[in-house]
């Protein structure tokens, strides 16, 4: 093969540049060549082409120099072949976004309700002075409001169009944000090509027909290519063709690999036949038409692009983890039925926040339609006994054109109610918060994939996490060794090892690991020496260098090519080997891995003398217990080193790998360390004092997890935890059929602080566990940090997936809700603390906007009922409702995190929205506000010496007197506000206020926008100016708000037993079964439900909902 090889890799990169013809093989020919599969593949290979080497001949490309990297060579491809890039779906346009939230029903009803009142106020019916009619109804159709009566249909249309323009903007600024982060995380994929012979990493959109690509376990290949040279290649091909068994590749059986399908296992090199459009995916995506492209690509970043997880296809949630334990295969079909009902429901309402604003906002809705249907009937009912009943007049038909009239102004002034007790602001709010969340987040290193995922975070209560690079640093160095007899503390001297021992660790490790690993220079002068690839075979690497020899001159001399078998490292064998064919058709197999298990199957070791002696099992245990152990109580992680040979007579049988790895000799252990990050027992305290458990989850030996687990804070010194081994694990869950049992574990789990030589799928069924468990008061929220491609189910199954950004795998990326870029547990840290900022701004908005209202609808329908005109006026109520809610959702929603968010447990699935104490403060603003307000109503004029505005004249201008009282309203609100930054009782109000200038910016602005109102609204607003002495009477009261809310804290919420919470979670057992669709896919559902969900039904309670039944929300509340 690498005589082939020879033969014409010159020829690429001299001629290829200035090659004019074209190459030897069409775009079409090789698009149906990436259609056929396996033994067919392999015929037309052979047959049109000659093998695989002409192919590469044709691509004028070298199967080991790769491409010369000619920027006009590399623009031809790109002409004749495409470009390695999938064209996304066209975005919405603006306008698109405006017709959708225009379709919402209860602003289609504020709409008519404008019209009908527009056309009202223009159109004045004969008999309208027939004295026969009455003029029953006071003060309601005076001539200043008739004058003036087209101002508030058109101030209700004017309030449609700003709320449908800021909810378009929104989605618009959303998509447009989710975008993106989707380029940016499609730019920040790289991959491995060879190009004049140096590999190097491009990003995946440079990738063009022709170049050689290096693949590698956890790899999701960018475009399709046939196999040049390949080891013990698995590849999971489900996203194209659904079936989840792993397909083995190999030159003679399946050459071809196709894009968007992930490396499970193994490496080799691929030589790139279709990108872009043309390859399996982009095909699919073709004819999906681009239309659907995108919500395609948001599937794929989720669950696999295949059929949805079909009820007889064990996939996805366990199926990885049925193929990786034959144990549960007999659990297959039915455990996948329990699993849909067991796992679906809480999955449904993932987002815990959302299941409590749905609740929240209907609760609302159905209050606010009561209040503002009696408030219609009482006006009605008023009316007709005053006309026909008191004043005994006779029903004229001249008259009714009146009559319709004064009914119309009567449901005008019930749906100002409904406008009222509904809080607009609240879905802005929620968006706002959520988008200023992930955009910081971005600067904590938290890429947040799933918006809900952000705020979910918040509520966690348990953390799994791995422990290399993420607890620690990832820079792994071999600081012990066992060589000849001998326990070296420290690196040993190189003349200390007898020159063919040392000839046998630089070769087992330097031939028996990827090649992908190697040790560069330095980046900075006098830095640290650059560890590229596997950072455990960094450390053997550096440790061939400590002893003062070159690694690379042997991978020179056995280039990869030459190596005639690879066992490549997996969760299952923890070791990798390596087979050599010598001159003499004689075979050496050199082997590394975890110590217990190579060890294991030593049966010999080299002594002082480098001679092999017999290794028998009391002799293990004694290395175990005199070498092993003390190493890994040291928190180093243990290697061995190990090789065997194979006589020339008769070639084994490779495939019995049991066979294979045995009877090895045993040529060194190493002690691999891999420091603590600094910054990390910091954090773990931190969480442990917010109520999150963090367990650690690891492959590696219990005695250094255990050593670890310590260093960080994970075990306490005197505590009661658990350690287990993986093996130690199922053996206490499972049953005697192998299955798990949930109510073994959940003996084990609430103990459970560190899970060693663990394999993914004890990950996933330790997440799957917690996440089913029934004990304790709620259910519990686990985050997880996986890296590898085996850690996707888990990553999947958890509340919150996190991926690892630099040592993660492109599967486990595709997994996860948020990426860590820096792969640093503080991170998650920032994560909860600002899911709890974001539950906590949604909380603020609610108190603050909750007093505005049930002062508004209480002032609203007194007033109304009274003196059948409502103190505060139509376009009154909007600028309070509207402007002031939007502006107030953008003040609260972007404060700070602070640190104390962690000094509290998380508030859990059942936690009402809004608890006692917030109740305890929206009714006790709401008693002094109405308070204050019905004395200026009633008694105003007396303290103010100003005329009564109360059933004032007709042709009046605005009074001074409700003007007073509308003011002194908003100044209460505007004071309220700076109230509702504190929701637990605390009494600082301005802490850190500075730091949030948004909020005084707020507040300063609508203050200013307050003043223009009232000195120049005039008609249309209806006020009067006020003098100097009014205003500041006006803002004193307003500041009152903050000295009542000192008295307020002093009450003790506990004495308040009358106070309900509102806004509780939804319980699993309230679900009804058969609201759950089946196939909704999971990831889409995070953003569908913040778009329709949140966005439009939310503000469809809110506006008007004059049905009186509410159930069109019941899917929604899923």
């Amino acid at each position: 093969m690498t005589n082939n090889v020879a033969d014409h890799h010159p020829g690429n990169s001299v001629a290829e540049g200035n090659h004019e013809g074209d190459f030897g093989c069409s775009m079409v020919e090789l698009r149906n060549l990436m259609e056929l599969r396996s033994a067919e593949a392999v015929a037309r290979i052979s047959d049109s082409y000659g093998g695989v080497q002409t192919v590469c001949k044709r691509l004028k490309t070298s199967p080991v120099e790769g491409l010369s990297g000619n920027p006009t060579d590399l623009e031809k491809r790109r002409q004749v072949f495409g470009q390695n890039f999938i064209p996304p779906k066209k975005a919405k346009t603006f306008l698109q976004l405006v017709w959708e939230a225009l379709q919402d029903v209860t602003l289609i009803i504020l709409e008519i309700a404008a019209i009908i009142s527009l056309g009202l106020s223009f159109y004045h019916p004969p008999g309208g002075d027939n004295e026969l009619c009455g003029q029953s109804s006071g003060g309601v159709e005076d001539e200043g409001e008739a004058q003036a009566g087209w101002i508030e249909g058109a101030a209700i249309l004017f309030s449609v169009i700003i709320v449908v323009l800021v909810t378009a903007f929104n989605d618009w600024s959303k998509e447009k944000q989710f975008r993106g982060l989707q380029s940016r995380i499609e730019q920040e994929q790289k991959f491995t090509v060879i190009r004049k012979g140096q590999v190097i990493q491009i990003p995946v959109a440079e990738i063009v027909v022709g170049d050689i690509a290096q693949i590698k376990y956890g790899d999701l290949l960018p475009a399709d290519g046939i196999l040049i040279q390949g080891n013990d290649l698995k590849i999971d091909e489900s996203s194209l063709t659904g079936e989840s068994d792993q397909v083995k590749k190999s030159l003679d059986k399946d050459p071809m690999l196709l894009s968007g399908t992930h490396v499970m296992e193994g490496s080799g090199r691929m030589v790139v036949t279709a990108v872009g459009i043309n390859s399996q995916t982009g095909i699919i995506f073709t004819l999906l038409g681009a239309g659907e492209g995108d919500e395609e690509k948001k599937v794929k970043k989720g669950k696999k692009t295949g059929a949805p997880e079909n009820r007889n296809k064990a996939k996805t949630q366990d199926g990885v983890a049925l193929e990786i334990q034959p144990l549960k295969s007999q659990e297959g079909v039915e455990n996948e039925e329990k699993e849909k009902k067991k796992v679906k429901v809480p999955k449904k309402e993932k987002s815990v926040l959302q299941g409590k604003l749905t609740r929240l906002a209907v609760q609302i809705g159905k209050a606010g339609l009561i209040m503002s249907a009696i408030t219609v009937i009482i006006l009605v009912l008023y009316f007709v006994i005053d006309t026909f009943g008191v004043q005994r007049r006779p029903w004229l038909a001249e008259c009714t054109p009146i009559y319709i009239q004064y009914f119309v102004k009567f449901f005008i002034i019930g749906v100002t109610v409904l406008v009222v007790a509904v809080p607009e602001g609240l879905p802005l709010a929620v968006t706002i918060s959520l988008a200023y969340s992930v955009k910081k987040m971005m600067k904590d290193n938290n890429l947040v994939r799933h918006l809900d995922a952000c705020e979910t975070m918040g509520n966690a209560t348990a953390i799994c996490s791995d422990k290399t690079g993420t607890l620690t640093m990832n820079r792994m160095t071999v600081v012990q060794a066992y060589v000849g007899d001998t326990h070296y503390r420290q690196i040993p001297d190189p003349e200390a090892i007898l020159p063919k021992v040392l000839d046998l660790i630089v070769n087992g490790v330097a031939i028996n690991s990827a090649y992908t690993s190697k040790i560069l220079p330095p980046e900075k002068e006098g830095g640290l020496p650059r560890q590229v690839g596997n950072k455990t075979e960094c450390a053997l690497l550096g440790f061939v260098l400590d002893l003062k020899q070159d690694y690379q001159a042997v991978r020179n001399e056995v280039p990869e090519e030459k190596l005639y078998k690879v066992y490549t490292f997996n969760s299952v064998r923890k070791s990798m080997s390596t087979v050599l064919k010598n001159s003499d058709n004689s075979f050496r197999m050199y082997s590394k891995g975890a110590s217990e298990i190579i060890l294991r199957k030593c049966t010999k070791i080299l002594d002082k003398n480098g001679d092999p002696r017999m290794f028998k099992v009391k002799d293990r245990d004694e290395m175990v217990k005199k070498v092993i152990e003390p190493m890994a109580c040291h928190g180093l992680r243990t290697i061995c080193l190990a090789f065997r040979d194979f006589p020339a007579d008769a070639e084994p049988d490779w495939d019995s790998e049991n066979e294979i790895l045995s009877d090895l000799t045993c040529i060194a252990v190493v002690g691999i360390e891999d420091p603590v990050r600094p910054e990390v027992p910091d954090a773990i305290l931190k969480c442990q004092r917010a109520g999150i458990t963090v367990r650690m989850v690891t492959g590696d030996n219990i005695n250094t997890a255990r050593a670890i687990a310590t260093k960080c804070g994970i075990l306490l010194p005197g505590e009661d935890f658990l350690c287990l081994e993986g093996k130690e694990f199922n053996r206490l869950i499972r049953n005697e059929k192998g299955e798990v049992e949930q109510e073994q574990l959940d003996k084990i789990w609430p103990k459970l602080r560190v899970l060693a030589r663990s394999s993914p799928t004890d990950k996933h069924t330790l997440v799957k566990g917690i996440i089913d468990s029934t004990v304790g008061d709620q259910r519990q929220v686990v985050a997880v940090t996986g890296d590898g491609t085996n850690d996707g189910p888990a990553l999947k199954k958890a509340d919150v997936g996190f991926a690892m950004g630099i040592a993660g795998t492109d599967v486990a990326k595709e997994a996860s809700d948020i990426i860590l870029t820096d792969d640093n547990f503080t991170s998650i840290v920032k994560a909860v603390m600002w899911g709890r900022n974001v539950y906590d701004s949604i909380s603020k908005f609610l108190q603050f906007q909750l007093t505005v209202n049930v002062v508004a609808v209480i002032v609203a329908f007194t007033g109304a009922c009274i003196t059948q005109d409502s103190p505060l006026k139509a376009v009154q109520m909007l600028w309070v409702n509207l402007i002031m809610d939007t502006f107030a959702s953008l003040a609260l929603a972007t404060e700070p995190p602070s640190e104390s968010l962690l000094l509290r447990k998380p508030y859990g699935r059942n936690k009402p929205l809004i608890s006692r104490t917030m109740m305890k403060n929206i009714l006790g603003h709401a008693v002094y506000q109405l308070t204050i307000i019905f004395t200026l109503l009633f008694v105003g004029e007396k303290l103010f010496d100003i005329d009564s505005g109360r059933n004032a004249p007709l042709h009046s201008p605005p009074t001074e007197h409700y003007t007073i009282v509308f003011n002194t309203f908003v100044m209460m609100q505007l004071f309220n506000e700076i109230n509702a930054r504190k929701i637990h009782g605390e009494r600082n109000v301005f802490e850190a206020i500075y730091r949030n200038p948004i909020f005084c910016t707020v507040v300063l602005g609508t203050f200013a926008a307050q003043i223009i109102i009232v000195e120049f609204g005039g008609k249309p607003f209806s006020c009067s100016g006020l003098t100097l002495s009014q205003w500041f009477w006006c803002i004193f009261i307003g500041v009152g708000e903050l000295l009542w809310g000192q008295l307020i804290c002093t009450v003790p919420t506990s004495h308040l037993k009358f106070l309900k919470e509102a806004g509780h979670g939804i319980t699993k057992e309230e679900i009804p079964e058969e609201e759950l669709p089946e196939d909704v896919d999971e990831i889409d559902h995070a953003e569908m439900e913040l778009r329709r969900g949140q966005i439009l039904w939310f503000r469809g309670l809110n506006r008007i909902q004059t049905q009186a039944d509410v159930s069109w929300y019941q899917p929604w509340a899923v």
